[in-house]
């Protein structure tokens, strides 16, 4: 008898960037669809790059408006913003740059060649920022964040200091690009080789929950 052949599920494809406050918001959402829709659906993480290079800048030049919307995020999605962030922010000084946890994110990704811890990781890190308050520009805060998933700091280090490991974040910013994804979080549904834009920004998890499943019944359809 020939080996069975592994069924390729639809995949939702949560295109987000770790420093996003309507990421933070929808994160939960998503980790939600993961569990209720184990077993019909994977789920996996992208990096978009929202703040790169040269908009990479103290946060207190943008915190004002931060500020504000973090309070809508807060509001609509009863995330919390931790008060150790709001410290962080107001000291000014915390460069706002994207690129350091986006690449731990990838380098987390590359040992554990595990879409859906990557998931989880990806919430971990905005967690440690918004709720934390922690350096995500600093490589070693990410030690705390490995140790639940059982992932070797020192591999880690290794391949969040590699070349090859900015240069797949780099690629992975142009392939979101080149999506058309116009804001963060986008949320695209992968049936066989079609893609559908299923959430444009935060949607509350009943709207993300009918969405999935007209799709779903209409594959199956």
């Amino acid at each position: 008898m020939a080996p069975a052949v592994p069924v390729s599920l639809p995949e939702l494809l949560y295109i987000h960037d770790p420093l996003c406050g309507w990421c933070y918001g929808m994160s939960p959402v998503i980790s939600r669809v993961q569990a209720d829709f184990a077993g019909r659906l994977d789920v996996s993480v992208l990096c978009g790059g929202m703040v790169t290079g040269a908009q990479a800048a103290p946060i207190t030049e943008t915190w004002r408006d931060l500020k504000k919307e973090l309070a809508d995020v807060e509001k609509a999605t009863g995330v919390a913003v931790g008060p150790e962030f709001i410290a962080l922010a107001e000291e000014g000084t915390y460069t706002y740059d994207s690129e350091p946890p986006s690449r731990a994110i990838v380098a987390f990704r590359q040992i554990t060649q595990d879409p859906a811890r990557a998931v989880a990781f990806a919430h971990a890190v905005q967690l440690a920022l918004f709720h934390d308050g922690m350096d995500l520009n600093n490589p070693t805060v990410y030690n705390a964040l490995l140790a639940p998933f059982g992932v070797d700091a020192t591999e880690f280090h290794r391949r969040f200091a590699a070349p090859e490991t900015a240069r797949a974040m780099k690629q992975e910013f142009a392939a979101v690009a080149r999506i058309g994804v116009q804001g963060f979080p986008t949320s695209v549904v992968r049936l066989g080789e079609q893609g559908y834009v299923l959430a444009r920004g935060y949607q509350p998890y009943e709207l993300v929950r009918q969405g999935l499943e007209q799709l779903l019944r209409e594959q199956d359809a």
